[in-house]
């Protein structure tokens, strides 16, 4: 049977010196071959056998973006085992709801600052009863957690593995069977606890196929991993489809270094989500505000003859005449210079996925060069339902559904799927499966609707549907979609559950509001500035011309703050937890609406 396991065999075996994956030591991109990378994840494999790793039983690793990830991960699945990715940034009791749900015998994890999150919680853990840890200078002393087995990274690949763990080793892999479970991945937890979905070996083989078929992926590419490896999107990208396909995952070094790290490694592949491709979009905009009046102009012009012929060119017309020589002009002295000190001058494929993202931002990268080709889909699909790619891409839809897999729109609107990407359940628990499975589809929970030639525009949430004490159901996300176009605006939060009128929450786009600032000479706090107020009480109004009168937004309050993943306002992933932000900023909204 074919694997994500087995393709990595064939990739040491007929491109053994080819780059499988690279990190940064001592300021130095340091590459691994894929026969490197093969055996290394081998060796891990037997090592947690050695260590008493049962089929079915799980490893969770609980780490940033790093080389002993996905080496933990695959040698995990290799010996049999389940992998269980946990958010790096989650705190204590969320790591043992996860390694305890979960029932994992091993946990890997980064450093002393996630060994100190264990240390909290393991008595809570009866499973547990192996620790690795990647960094070496970081392993403790376990004076008070002497249960525990704790070892470093380097210990493990220097373990002298018996020849039996071979041979059981080969029985393992021999073993596996495309409907066995392969890969936990864990909720978000948007609205509650996380559940395990369950992915198989065939969904993420069969995932990575239809994907492959779709981009035409190979040895040529390289993509930069530095979302949450958790998640099932970066999971996709950067090892299953990885691998699949052959080509190079270079590791950034952090979240903070994403930019820097951008413009060292130049990947083909780039997967984001609308936060950072927002951010990038301000960054530009910004910069071109500041410029030179020259530089400006010229900049402003390029984007519009880009923006013309990039229109062009998505509904498969040519870009000639008058507007050829002006792109090809615009080209030279300004998009391409763009494109480079992004780090995006060999890009192919850019995705954007996990949440909506606004129509300007895809119009801007694509007046640059840079077509985001938007995607769409859930833990329970594996990552990918629906995409666009070349030759098949409609801007502000999320695409067509993936070959083989199949979309229906229910009477309420509510988006299923069924097909080899669907999950085959949710993790010791029968009753949502049954609820999310009902009639052989998976009820995605989202709102959309299919236009004529099959692409799908997702409008909603359903359990995000805001009914106004006067009966009207509204989406949020379209509204709040267009009141982040507001310059100033970084993240919105339309409020409304039960209220007489529809108010909003707005936090601030922190370089926008900077030069804002220095224009206007305000020292001090911003948000309650009268100035800046003003300016976006006439953004909102441009906004609600646009809307019904249910629709529009009578007031708004702009917080102190960004929302953050610490605070709890947004997931690991930098999606809105609703119910927590107005849970943290209740007084602010009870304002809006007293009297």
């Amino acid at each position: 049977m074919i694997t994500i396991l087995s393709r990595l065999q064939d990739h040491a075996a007929n491109q053994p010196q080819n780059v499988a994956y690279a990190a940064k030591v001592d300021g130095e991109w340091r590459t691994t071959s894929w026969v490197d990378f093969a055996s290394q994840v081998r060796h891990t494999a037997r090592v947690f056998l050695q260590l008493g790793l049962e089929p079915g039983e799980t490893v969770g690793i609980l780490s940033f973006n790093r080389p002993e990830w996905t080496v933990s991960c695959l040698a995990a699945m290799s010996a049999g085992g389940v992998p269980v990715g946990i958010y790096q940034t989650c705190a204590p009791n969320q790591v043992a709801y996860i390694a305890g749900h979960a029932a994992s015998r091993i946990l890997v994890v980064e450093n002393l600052e996630q060994w100190h999150k264990v240390k909290q919680i393991y008595e809570e853990l009866p499973a547990l009863e192996h620790v690795i840890v990647m960094q070496d200078a970081d392993v403790p002393q376990l004076e008070d957690a002497s249960r525990l087995s704790v070892r470093g990274w380097s210990e493990v690949l220097e373990m002298d593995v018996d020849e039996a763990s071979e041979t059981r080793l080969e029985a393992r892999m021999a073993a596996l069977e495309g409907d066995q479970l392969a890969v936990l991945i864990y909720t978000s937890g948007t609205t509650g606890q996380p559940k395990g979905v369950m992915l198989t070996h065939s969904n993420l083989i069969d995932t990575a196929r239809i994907c492959d078929s779709l981009h035409g992926l190979g040895s040529k590419d390289s993509t930069l991993s530095y979302l949450p490896m958790a998640h099932i999107a970066e999971q996709m990208i950067s090892i299953h489809l990885a691998i699949f396909s052959g080509y190079a995952v270079y590791y950034a070094e952090a979240l903070e270094k994403l930019a820097a790290n951008l413009t060292e490694v130049r990947p083909t592949i780039f997967f984001g989500v609308p936060r950072v491709w927002e951010r990038i979009h301000a960054s530009v905009l910004g910069k071109l505000e500041t410029a030179p009046t020259v530089r400006r102009v010229l900049g402003k012009w390029a984007l519009d003859v880009g923006r013309r012929a990039a229109a062009r060119r998505l509904d498969g017309l040519r870009v000639s005449g008058l507007l050829a020589i002006q792109f090809s002009l615009a080209q030279k002295l300004v998009l391409s210079k763009v494109r480079s000190k992004l780090g995006m001058d060999r890009a192919q494929l850019c995705s954007s996925g996990a949440a909506p993202i606004r129509r300007d931002v895809l119009e801007f990268f694509a007046s640059l060069g840079v077509v985001i080709y938007e995607v769409y889909g859930l833990s329970e699909t594996c990552g990918p339902a629906t995409w666009n790619y070349a030759g098949l891409t409609r801007l502000g839809t999320v695409g067509p559904v993936l070959p083989e897999v199949e979309v229906e729109i229910a009477d309420d609107g509510e988006v299923l799927f069924r097909g080899p990407n669907v999950f085959s359940g949710y993790y010791k628990n029968p009753e949502a499966t049954a609820e999310a499975m009902a009639d052989g589809w998976f009820h995605t929970g989202d709102v959309g609707q299919l236009d004529a030639k099959g692409f799908l525009t997702i409008t909603g949430r359903k359990k995000e549907l805001i009914i106004t004490s006067g009966g009207k159901n509204i989406a949020p996300t379209g509204i709040e979609a267009a009141l982040k176009r507001i310059d100033l605006v970084g993240e919105a939060v339309v409020i409304g559950e039960a209220r007489r009128f529809l108010s909003a929450l707005l936090t601030l786009e922190e370089e926008a509001a900077a030069r804002f600032a220095e224009e206007r000479g305000i020292e001090g706090p911003l948000h309650d500035d009268e100035h800046l107020l003003v300016e976006l009480q006439e953004g909102v109004d441009e906004v609600n011309a646009g809307l019904s009168r249910v629709e529009s937004i009578r007031k708004f309050r702009v917080l102190p703050r960004s929302f953050s993943v610490e605070d709890e306002e947004l997931t690991p992933t930098l999606k809105l937890r609703r119910q927590q932000i107005e849970a943290n900023w209740r007084s602010e909204i009870e304002g809006m609406y007293e009297g």
